[in-house]
């Protein structure tokens, strides 16, 4: 399974870190540290989780049709 966090606290990351990679049954796989791009993977593990909603039917999502008469 793999889990994105968001550490708002720049002055815990160390501990956090510390932490985390003492437990033998955790890997630490990529650590971002640029704002942009932790933007990015946020918007898109949420594009994602709004497909997962999607497909149990419990989020209706606008058609390809929609978005374009939006624009």
């Amino acid at each position: 399974m793999k889990i994105i966090l968001d550490i708002k606290d720049d002055n815990r990351i160390p501990f956090f870190m510390e932490l985390v990679k003492s437990l033998d049954y955790i890997s630490v796989v990529k650590e971002v540290k640029d704002k942009r791009k932790g933007q990015f993977i946020a918007d898109l593990a949420e594009a994602f989780n709004d497909v997962t909603l999607h497909e149990q039917g419990k989020k209706k999502l606008k058609s390809a049709k929609e978005l374009l008469h939006e624009l």
